[in-house]
């Protein structure tokens, strides 16, 4: 990884994107098929409370019954009249993504690497789904093409993971952060703001404890609310409440300021279905969240210079 300018608050994925590969590039949502031990019964049946139940988090992926090749081309089709660009991160987002016997992770990862568009292979899984041969398998692909992983931490408060059904210890997200770099390749930890019972100092927490671990990227994902899950049944009896604009602007701030100014910031905000989300319905406006946030930043002298896309 290139030193970047250490006077700059905040380390935009833009920016690192320009500084390993000297131009942009968009991310494809691909879907490889699988599913989850949150729901197969190895360890629940239910999923994460949050999860959509059709689709887990891949609700704008392609279907996963096009080859990868097809779901890569059916991406870029859709992304072509605000992307001019050339080159993609092939991200496979849907359910856990290296939970799959090894002969089928090897395939589809290898269909997507191989694609002379595709830059990068990024693979959103599990911390307690990375047993050796797919570690092997990664390291195997990452000296082909960068390899990212995204794992799902989203709280390291003990009793909100389990009130999530996250389903595994913070250990275990941490031995795995260590192999990863182990192997050079890059951590990027999700991050969920919002959670029922979480104050701003249990979120600030985690984001100290990120830095801790030196996670290489971060996603902020405010909580949202959908149709037909077990945390939309709570909302529904008044249990929580879900996020105001005001309360989650002044949060992502906060978490900014407290985070390593060395970790990549890929995310502050994210997108709700629409046919989907219950709350906060504010979200369904992400350009507005995102200027907001902009112009909130701008203010600050330390933060000049920066815009999240």
């Amino acid at each position: 990884m290139k030193l970047r300018n250490s006077s700059n608050r905040i380390y935009t994925l833009n920016e690192y994107i320009q500084d390993q590969f000297g131009e942009k590039l968009y991310k494809l949502s691909l879907d490889g098929g699988m599913t989850c031990p949150n729901r197969d019964g190895s360890i629940d049946h239910r999923g994460c409370i949050f999860c959509s139940t059709e689709r887990g988090s891949g609700d704008f992926a392609a279907p996963a019954s096009l080859s990868i090749t097809e779901q890569i081309e059916t991406a870029k089709s859709l992304v072509a009249d605000k992307f001019r660009g050339s080159h993609y991160i092939a991200y496979f987002q849907a359910f856990t993504n290296t939970y799959a016997p090894i002969e089928h992770l090897r395939r589809i990862f290898s269909e997507a690497i191989n694609n002379p568009s595709i830059k990068v292979l990024s693979i959103a899984t599990r911390p307690d789904c990375l047993p050796d041969e797919v570690l092997e398998l990664l390291d195997e692909l990452n000296h082909i093409k960068p390899v990212w992983i995204e794992l799902g931490l989203q709280t390291v408060n003990p009793s909100t993971a389990q009130y999530i059904r996250r389903g595994y210890e913070l250990e275990c997200y941490r031995i795995s952060v260590d192999k990863l770099h182990t192997l050079n390749i890059p951590v990027i930890t999700h991050v969920i703001l919002g959670l029922p019972g979480e104050t701003t100092t249990d979120m600030l927490e985690t984001i100290h404890y990120l830095n801790k671990v030196k996670t290489d990227g971060v996603k902020l994902q405010l909580l949202h609310v959908l149709k037909d899950t077990d945390l939309a049944l709570d909302y529904a009896k008044g249990l929580f409440k879900a996020l105001s604009f005001d309360e989650y602007i002044d949060i992502v701030i906060k978490c900014l300021e407290h985070l390593s100014p060395d970790i990549v910031v890929h995310r502050l905000t994210g997108d709700g279905a629409r046919n989907l989300l219950v709350a906060p319905t504010w979200s369904l406006n992400k350009k507005h969240v995102l200027n907001t946030l902009n112009h909130e930043l701008a203010v600050r002298d330390s933060y000049q210079g920066k815009e999240f896309e």
